[in-house]
C-alpha cells in the first residue's frame, strides 16, 4: 500500500500549502516592510515594528519548508530551478538577511536608526520583487534544459513579464500589511494603512489581470484548461470569487470590521495561488517534466513523507500559539519599544 502511494501528489501539495502559508504570514511581514518608508511618522514606524516582533521570523519557517520538499522529493527539478535562479535567490535571501540584521539593530534606537529603517524596508522590497520575479519566470516557462541540465544564462529570468510579476507582489504585499495594521493598530497609524491600502490594491488588480491574460496566451495547453468545456465551467468560480475578494478588501478598508481587509486580501492571494496551481498542474517545470518524472527515491520520498507528518503539525501549533498569545491591538507607549 505504502508503495502504491502517490508520494509525488502528496509532496506537491505540501510544497503547496507551504508556499500558501508564506505567502501570506510572511507577506504581510513584508509588506509592512514594505509601507515602511510612506510611513508619516517615527511613532507610526515603531508601531509598525512592534506589531511584527513576536512573530516575523516564524513566518519564514515555511520557506525554508518549501525549499526542502523540493530538494528532498523533487531533486531533479532543484537541480534545474536552482542554478536557474541563482542570482533572484542570491538577492532575495540578501533581503531578508539585511531586513532581520535591521530588525534587531533599530530596536535599539540611536544615530543610526534611520539607517536601518531604510535597509528595512529596501530589504524587504528586494525579497519581495525577487519572489515575484522568480514567479513570472517559472510560470512563463521558458527555462533552458538539455540532457537533464540546465543549460541557460543566469540573467535568463529577467525580463518584462517576470518584472511585472515583481512589482506585482511587491504591491500585494503591500495590501497584506496594509491589512494586517488596520486589524492590529490604531490611531493614525491605522488611518496610514487605510490611505495606503488602496493604490496597493490597485496594483495588485493590474498584476493578477496580467498573469491571468498572459499564462493562457503564452501556453496553449493552459487556454486549453481554462477555456474548454466543461472544464471552463469547473474553474469558473476561481476568478470570479477573486474578484469578489478584491472588492470586499476595497469596500472595507474604512469598515468597523477591521480585520476583514486582512481576511479578504487573504483569500485574493489563496485564490491566485490555486489558479497558478491549475494552469501548471502537474508541471513540476513547466514545459520540461512533470512531479512524476526525476523524483527521489521511494525510500527517500518515505522518510521526508513521515518527518512532514511529524514537523508540520508542531510548526502550525507553535505558529497559532504566538499568534495568540500576542494577539490585540498595538500601541505606541513611552518607552517606544
Amino acid at each position: 500500500m505504502i508503495a502504491s502511494f502517490d508520494f509525488p501528489t502528496f509532496f506537491a501539495c505540501v510544497a503547496g500549502l507551504a508556499v500558501a502559508l508564506y505567502v501570506t504570514l510572511d507577506g504581510f511581514d513584508l509588506g509592512v516592510g514594505i509601507l515602511f518608508p510612506f510611513a508619516p511618522r517615527v511613532t507610526d514606524r515603531d508601531v509598525m515594528m512592534r506589531s511584527l516582533e513576536p512573530m516575523w521570523d516564524g513566518n519564514e519557517t515555511w520557506l525554508v519548508l518549501g525549499g526542502m520538499v523540493l530538494l528532498s522529493a523533487f531533486p531533479v527539478a532543484f537541480s534545474i530551478l536552482l542554478p536557474a535562479f541563482y542570482v533572484p535567490l542570491a538577492l532575495m535571501l540578501l533581503g531578508l538577511v539585511l531586513r532581520g540584521v535591521a530588525f534587531e539593530f533599530r530596536s535599539q534606537h540611536g544615530p543610526m536608526e534611520a539607517a536601518w529603517s531604510g535597509i528595512f524596508a529596501g530589504g524587504s522590497m528586494l525579497a519581495a520583487f525577487c519572489q515575484g520575479a522568480i514567479l513570472g519566470a517559472y510560470v512563463d516557462g521558458h527555462i533552458a534544459v538539455v540532457a537533464g541540465r540546465f543549460a541557460g544564462g543566469p540573467f535568463d529570468w529577467l525580463g518584462l513579464f517576470p518584472v511585472a510579476t515583481g512589482l506585482g507582489v511587491m504591491a500585494g504585499y503591500a495590501v497584506l500589511g496594509a491589512g494586517w495594521l488596520i486589524w492590529r493598530t490604531e490611531a493614525d497609524t491605522r488611518v496610514f494603512a487605510r490611505e495606503i491600502a488602496r493604490p496597493a490594491l490597485l496594483v495588485t488588480a493590474a498584476a493578477i489581470l496580467l498573469v491571468s491574460l498572459w499564462t493562457p496566451f503564452r501556453s496553449p495547453e493552459v487556454a486549453a484548461r481554462w477555456f474548454a468545456w466543461p472544464s471552463l465551467a469547473y474553474l469558473a468560480p476561481l476568478p470570479i470569487l477573486a474578484a469578489a475578494a478584491w472588492l470586499t478588501a476595497w469596500a472595507s478598508l474604512w469598515g468597523r470590521r477591521e480585520w476583514l481587509p486582512l481576511v479578504a486580501t487573504i483569500l485574493l492571494f489563496l485564490l491566485s495561488l490555486i489558479g497558478l496551481a491549475v494552469s501548471v498542474w502537474p508541471a513540476a517545470i513547466p514545459g520540461v517534466m512533470t512531479i512524476w518524472q526525476g523524483n527521489a527515491a521511494l525510500r527517500t520520498q518515505q522518510i521526508v513523507a513521515g518527518a512532514i507528518v511529524v514537523i508540520v503539525p508542531i510548526v502550525l501549533g507553535y505558529i497559532a500559539m504566538s499568534y495568540w498569545v500576542f494577539r490585540g491591538k498595538v500601541t505606541q507607549d513611552e518607552s517606544g519599544y
